[in-house]
Order: structure tokens, then C-alpha cells, then sequence
């Protein structure tokens, strides 16, 4: 007679041991012992920002650890220089990666957090390659084409997640340079649109430019309050 094997209450789901396997890759690492993969790592850069572009990026970096990404980190932490280092080594590295854009138009329209999601699920859905796993910095993205999971600190927790963050910062920042030169007065390529004091000189002076967020508060205080006419070169 042929023999089965009983299933108790502890034994399903099968359940992932974590171990450490090269620092930042532990978490995909047991998703891909697991089977779970490949693993897409999901971050934004500009979600506090007044101005300029909301972005988003989606990495997929593999099963192997790379050395030339050793440095992978919370872009945050990072210098500008280490940032610009790796951003050529990710995209040579990655599996598949994808960057949405988001404008400031559209924030103000549907808001940051929706446009943060709507983002995430973008960048997600311009994979090359399709994710069997999907890990998100900090919340809960809904509408994913694959099971995830949201990493509190994930930028400086999973490899993918820090390598999509590198990519939305090295991106952001180059479009806000870009900026400085096309509105200039804002010091865009100083600041990258955050509410910094040099920032708010500039709008107590200039007024709202056409790459401000008219939802922000302190934008919208600044046109209730008739500042200098709205620039829009």
C-alpha cells in the first residue's frame, strides 16, 4: 500500500528559513531558494520634494552577488559621486530594470500617494522580465502582477530595492539639473526641489514656477498670499 505523508498545522505553509547569505542579498536570496523568483526591489525619489518630477524605479538584480555593487546602500546615505558610480553598474548588472516618471502636473491632479502607487505599479509592469517577487520600500503597493512585500527601510535592507532607489535618485537629480538650466532663479540642481531655505527664498521671490506642486501647502500659501507672479518660461 502506498504510503502519504501527513500534513500537520505547522508543516504548510512551507516556511523560508532566513539566512545570511552576503548582507543585503538575505531577504532575496531566501525568496529565490524558495522559488520565488526572480526578486524586483521597487523605491521613489521626490516624494517629499515641492517641485519637479515624482520618480520610480523597479530592479531586478539576479541570483548573484556582484562585487562593483558592494556599496549598494539607502541612496540617502550615499554621496552624490557614490550614487553616480553605481547607477552605470546597476543598469549593467541588472537583470531588468525599468524608471517611471511622474510629473508634477499629474501629482497635483491624483495626488502623491496614488501617484506613488500608480507609479510603483508602472515601473513594475515595465519589467522586461516578470517578477515572481516584489518587495517595496516601506507600504503595501496593491495591483502588482506578483505577490510582495513591503520592507520598512527596504532601501537599506534588500539589494534590489536599494539598487531601484539609486536608480530613481540618480535619475531625479539629473532631471532637476536639467531644470536649474531651463527655469533658472530656483537653484533646482542645489536643493532638487525640496523645501530647503535656499528653496524658499527663491519662491518668496519668483513665485511658483510651472515645475512647482500647486497640492503643496506651502506653494499653494504662497499663491493665496499673491507672491511674485507664477514663472513660466
Amino acid at each position: 500500500m502506498k504510503s502519504t505523508t501527513r500534513l500537520s498545522r505547522t508543516s504548510w505553509p512551507p516556511r523560508t528559513v532566513i539566512r545570511r547569505a552576503g548582507g543585503m542579498r538575505t531577504m532575496e536570496s531566501a525568496l529565490l531558494r524558495s522559488g520565488l523568483g526572480p526578486v524586483a526591489g521597487v523605491d521613489e525619489a521626490g516624494r517629499g520634494a515641492c517641485a519637479g518630477p515624482l520618480v520610480i524605479a523597479a530592479c531586478i538584480l539576479g541570483d548573484r552577488a556582484r562585487a562593483a555593487l558592494d556599496l549598494l546602500d539607502d541612496s540617502k546615505k550615499l554621496s552624490e559621486k557614490t550614487r553616480e558610480a553605481l547607477f552605470p553598474k546597476v543598469i549593467r548588472w541588472a537583470t531588468a530594470y525599468s524608471i517611471v516618471t511622474v510629473p508634477a502636473a499629474e501629482i497635483d491632479r491624483i495626488g502623491i500617494h496614488v501617484a506613488n502607487i500608480e507609479g510603483m505599479r508602472r515601473a513594475v509592469a515595465g519589467l522586461s522580465v516578470d517578477p515572481g517577487y516584489v518587495l517595496t520600500d516601506g507600504f503595501r503597493v496593491p495591483g502588482l502582477p506578483a505577490p510582495s512585500l513591503p520592507v520598512i527601510g527596504g532601501d537599506a535592507t534588500a539589494a534590489c530595492i536599494a539598487a531601484a532607489s539609486v536608480l530613481a535618485k540618480v535619475h531625479r537629480d539629473r532631471i532637476m539639473r536639467s531644470l536649474d538650466g531651463d527655469i533658472p532663479g530656483y537653484d533646482f540642481s542645489v536643493h532638487k526641489g525640496y523645501n530647503t531655505t535656499l528653496h524658499k527664498d527663491a519662491l518668496a521671490r519668483l513665485g511658483a514656477s510651472r515645475e512647482h506642486r500647486r497640492s503643496w501647502s506651502n506653494v499653494a500659501c504662497l499663491e493665496d498670499a499673491g507672491a511674485a507672479p507664477t514663472v513660466s518660461p
